[in-house]
């Protein structure tokens, strides 16, 4: 039973390492590709888009011309 739990434990721990670094603060994550909700401002450290909620991005940058 403790080795289920500690497979568990670990396999979780993975599953929030996969999702990324955290970047703009902490308001973005660090991906190859954006998610459909999410824009790319910056360049994370690792060459990753930052890919951040527009809500967060300043007015300017997503501004429609």
């Amino acid at each position: 039973m403790k080795q289920l739990l500690l497979v568990l434990i670990v396999t979780l721990l993975l599953a929030q390492a996969n999702e990324g670094t955290q970047c703009w603060g902490s308001s973005g994550k660090c991906r190859q590709t954006c998610k459909e909700t999410e824009v790319f401002y910056i360049l994370c450290q690792d060459g990753n888009k930052c890919c951040v909620n527009p809500k967060y991005v300043p007015a300017q940058l997503h501004k429609e011309n």
